[in-house]
């Protein structure tokens, strides 16, 4: 007779040994791609100069418990079982756990969930930023969530790629933010993350599934100094390249910051002369009500063109519209 025991221990092996295959197969490339019961999915924002995106899987309600709490006794028993690890005991993840029973909730409150399906959920983010209001570096992570019956934790996991939370750990975290869960009367059947408001420096995230959304915010505490930083290492590294301090001067120029404009279109000058830069100079010292300043300095940029071979006829036709007084 087969003891009781044995079973367990064959059936922990069986769930160890799919887990493994499943992350095994999840790092290849498919040979054949099929459809998937949870659809992948990407949604991506730019705040200022700072890129954001969440990688994802789509799960679907398909009648199951979501969200709710689940018995120290249960987890106990899972455990027992071997359909759960040890760590389950505490925040250890309990997601689709084998004899978990169909009211056995997907995320239930006290324990870590992927945040998504199959591989674990995946944010990437360009810069260094606030997530409600404390800092997470530049870099991808692994994106789980510990729900709650009052508040939600939102984690930061520095081991990017994992599959699901199953081999979580917690001394990898980056970041732990608390997020407050909003009870919805319409049930939303597939999950997804939406990013429906904004700020010139900000951006709300919103996980959205069943009756819940939970929110929190991505900020870019200091944009102009981050601007500001990049330009620099820009021109660092190539000291020569006049077009970068143009760019920069053209980018003033379109938000009709001309006295900022000024300073770059004199940096670009002054790495080299061009028509493009001094026909900048010139529109801009028009802009700025400079008409004399500007004639001569487009006079400059029509002769600088026709050295560099460019076709200047259009410019010709502005400065002599800005000599007959026409403009």
């Amino acid at each position: 007779m087969i003891s009781i025991k044995r079973v367990s221990i064959f059936v922990f092996s069986v769930f160890t040994i799919a887990g493994v295959a499943s992350l095994a197969f999840a790092q290849q490339t498919p040979k054949v791609r099929l459809p998937q019961a949870s659809p992948a999915a990407t949604v991506s924002q730019t705040i200022g100069i700072t890129d954001i995106s969440i990688t994802y899987h789509r799960p679907s309600v398909r009648g199951r418990a979501i969200w709710g709490d689940v018995t120290s006794e249960k987890v106990a028993a899972l455990i027992k079982a071997n359909s759960v690890a040890p760590a389950a005991e505490g925040e250890g993840t309990v997601d689709g756990a084998p004899g978990g029973g169909k009211d056995f909730p997907i995320a239930p409150n006290g324990h870590v969930w992927r945040a998504g399906a199959n591989e674990a959920t995946k944010f990437t983010v360009s810069d260094d930023v606030l997530v409600n209001g404390q800092k997470l570096a530049a870099g991808a992570y692994s994106l789980h969530i510990i729900p709650g019956k009052e508040e939600f934790t939102v984690v930061f996991n520095k081991t990017a790629d994992q599959w699901g939370s199953f081999r979580y750990d917690a001394k990898q975290d980056a970041l732990r933010v608390k997020a407050k869960p909003v009870w919805l009367k319409d049930s939303q059947e597939q999950l997804s993350y939406d990013i429906p408001a904004m700020t010139p420096n900000s951006a709300q995230v919103i996980l959205r599934w069943e009756k819940i959304a939970v929110p929190f915010t991505v900020e870019v505490p200091n944009q102009d100094a981050l601007v500001r930083s990049k330009i620099d290492a820009a021109i660092a590294a190539n000291p020569s390249d006049w077009q970068i301090p143009l760019a920069v001067a053209n980018a003033y120029f379109n938000d009709d910051k001309f006295e900022d404009a000024m300073v770059w279109v004199d940096k670009s000058i002054k790495v080299k002369e061009t028509f493009p830069n001094l026909r900048t100079k010139a529109n801009l010292l028009f802009n700025m009500g400079k008409k004399t300043e500007a004639i001569a300095v487009a006079e400059q940029a029509v002769v600088r063109g026709k050295a560099e071979g460019a076709d200047t006829a259009r410019f010709e036709k502005f400065l002599a519209d800005l000599k007959a007084g026409k403009m």
